[in-house]
């Protein structure tokens, strides 16, 4: 997730970084297949992902998340439009096609209303962009996403391990009741208690959900948003990270 290879803004655990630049770099230094870009409400307006004629974005940009949408006007037709119109022309310019949406916290879809207005916005732009993957990372239960997500054929799932975890959901039965809809993997270890911990300190069970996600045949893209450690040591860090998942998913 951009950001984690670099000091934290303001001692925010995610937020866009400045120096994105130098982290394209890391990416590539280190061997890193991607990024996921952010957008937040403090970085929207300035944000390089609007600048057209910026080479260095693509190819590592795997998807776009609009962190920005997490605010309870989601369902405000201005401003669901105006924070989210300009992301998906932006996506099309750098041939991104993923973008998540988090539909969590403030924008939570857990209300049945709140969730009916979400749908219809939602499947207004994905009828002016049916070359995008609009991908929910949400916190809600199965019967309650597969709502949205029936309702276009460009909607789908980031799942995110930490945030299944702690919303109580069971990881292997989540996994399969939307198998055709995964499209994006964040990992994240968290508590059942919703804290998020040093990979393999939490009650996420990796070697579960990589087992059923080899199971269900997923091959797509494996994002890390772990917890920070000591501020300087973030690509230590990350790197650490990534060994020890590989360990996990390597596992006979």
């Amino acid at each position: 997730m951009q950001g984690r290879l670099l000091p934290p803004v303001n001692n925010h655990i995610q937020e866009f970084p400045s120096e994105w630049e130098q982290e394209i770099d890391l990416i590539q230094e280190h061997g890193l297949a991607h990024v996921e870009w952010l957008i937040t409400k403090k970085s929207f307006a300035h944000n390089p992902i609007f600048k057209e004629n910026d080479s260095k974005l693509h190819p590592f940009v795997s998807s776009i998340c609009v962190d920005n949408l997490v605010d309870e006007r989601i369902v405000d037709r201005n401003y669901f439009f105006s924070n989210l119109m300009p992301v998906c022309q932006a996506a099309r310019i750098h041939g991104i096609k993923k973008i998540t949406v988090p539909i969590l916290e403030e924008s939570s879809m857990e209300n049945d209303g709140v969730r009916k207005k979400f749908s219809e916005l939602m499947s207004e732009i994905s009828k002016q962009y049916p070359d995008l993957e609009f991908c929910f990372e949400a916190e809600l239960d199965c019967d309650s996403l597969l709502e949205i997500l029936k309702k276009s054929p460009n909607f789908y799932v980031t799942y995110d391990t930490g945030n299944i975890t702690s919303y109580g959901e069971d990881h292997e039965v989540y996994i399969h009741r939307l198998s055709k809809f995964i499209k994006n993997v964040h990992l994240k270890d968290r508590t059942y208690g919703a804290t998020t911990v040093e990979p393999g300190t939490g009650n996420t069970d990796f070697k579960l959900i990589f087992h059923t996600l080899k199971e269900i045949g997923y091959n797509g893209p494996y994002t890390i948003q772990t917890a920070r450690s000591h501020t300087g040591d973030e690509v230590e860090t990350i790197l650490r990270h990534k060994k020890l998942f590989q360990e996990i998913y390597n596992e006979k």
